[in-house]
């Protein structure tokens, strides 16, 4: 097992430093008008004048943060700075706070709105770049937008947060974060990236107030968004956490497990962080529900209908390597590592396209490659595949390691 390990060590480090990274520097970068284009589609054409996604170039600024951060790297580093400088220029509203949702292809404002979701992702993306750089005033604006949330978006009266606002923070009548959303008050994906931003902030701001609101997220997962009966988590709710939706994500449990861990271990309280461990181990399981023959985890499943989403995408295999892995340090079951192995052995083979570079956006259960969803985009970013690939390099290094020094290879 050791040796499989230490192979798929190297095959991450080659995908994501020869890969990865480079198809986002050589591709995305812009000439022309700053920062990063907008789009490239599933054809691996270039959309010039696309829009430029608020998630998406958070997204960036994060993911070559981290790489430079962990990797020791100063080009990525480089190449944060551009996309920090670019979010500086264009995507902050200096007039009322908080960035914009999209902007046109020149840099100019083209939805104005406050999603929180959008809000929470410069937070981990300025965190990051500050862990990476020592960049003051990027903690500053990490900690300015945590304020704004707070401020606005929280719900004092029931807990959690609301959804999105308008450009002066006034709560609005569609919170959809996308078209397939349900139009409700609260949802699970917005509260996961919160307390994954609050997190990282936690990292390098030891604040009160981000302390307890950190605690209370991962609380509100354990009563309120983790199924007490399944373990799936369940997706939208209204304002007063009455569950609106009958869908499992089978992504966004394994994401979820290893997160929580994440936050309880940021905190740093240790009857905490064994009480999440267990919670989330179950939510693990549940994911595995997800988990087809050929080691892919497929999308969704509609508990009501028992309608399934057969489909392969491609966050969720990235998600689904980070959470079985962890969960095999906390068990030290084999099963796990088998898991990981399977998983990343069809990505391999479906997901990475090793002829354009980066990611297909999905495959299909018969094995069809999605050319019609965006190579990059609004939703498409480095982010999911390029955290895979730094996660796993810490976590493989540290298991063998732990079994060289205790002589448990096998």
């Amino acid at each position: 097992m050791q040796k499989i390990l230490s192979q798929i060590k190297s095959e991450l480090t080659d995908e994501l430093t020869q890969n990865i990274l480079p198809f986002w520097i050589n591709k995305m970068t812009d000439e022309k008008n700053g920062g990063f284009y907008g789009q490239i589609n599933g054809k691996n054409q270039l959309v010039p004048d696309a829009p430029k996604g608020g998630i998406l170039n958070a997204r960036i600024l994060w993911t070559f943060s981290s790489a430079a951060l962990h990797l020791k790297n100063p080009f990525y580093l480089k190449t944060a700075e551009r996309a920090k400088n670019y979010i500086f220029s264009h995507f902050f509203d200096t007039e009322y706070g908080g960035t914009y949702w999209m902007l046109h292809a020149d840099g100019t404002p083209a939805d104005t709105k406050k999603q929180i979701y959008s809000q929470a992702f410069f937070i981990y993306a300025l965190t990051e770049y500050y862990r990476a750089s020592k960049d003051k005033e990027c903690l500053n604006k990490a900690v300015e937008l945590f304020h704004l949330i707070e401020k606005y978006s929280f719900d004092r009266e029931q807990n959690g947060y609301f959804e999105a606002y308008s450009r002066e923070w006034k709560l609005l009548d569609d919170l959809r974060l996308s078209e397939k959303d349900a139009n409700e008050k609260k949802t699970m994906n917005t509260h996961l990236h919160i307390l994954e931003a609050y997190t990282n902030l936690y990292r390098v701001w030891k604040d009160e107030r981000l302390k307890n609101q950190l605690q209370n997220l991962i609380d509100i997962f354990l009563t309120k968004i983790i199924n007490r009966e399944t373990y799936h988590l369940d997706l939208f709710f209204d304002e007063n956490w009455n569950c609106k939706s009958t869908i499992f994500s089978y992504g966004h449990d394994i994401e979820s497990a290893w997160l929580l861990e994440e936050a309880a271990k940021v905190l740093g309280n240790e009857d905490l962080l064994t009480k999440v461990k267990s919670e989330t181990l179950k939510v693990t399981e549940a994911a595995a529900e997800g988990i087809r023959t050929n080691g892919g985890l497929i999308n969704e499943k509609n508990y009501l209908t028992g309608h399934v989403n057969s489909n392969f995408d491609w966050w969720p295999q990235a998600e689904a390597m980070v959470g079985f892995f962890n969960a095999y340090q906390n068990t030290r079951n084999e099963d796990y590592t088998l898991k990981t192995i399977a998983i990343w052995n069809f990505i391999k083979h479906n997901i990475i396209d090793s002829k354009n570079g980066e990611w297909f956006w999905s495959v299909s259960e018969s094995g069809i490659k999605n050319t019609s969803d965006d190579k990059a985009g609004f939703w498409k970013c480095p982010y999911h595949n390029s955290r895979m690939c730094l996660e796993l390099l810490e976590r493989i290094e540290k298991v063998v390691s732990e079994r060289n020094i205790f002589g448990r290879i096998n």
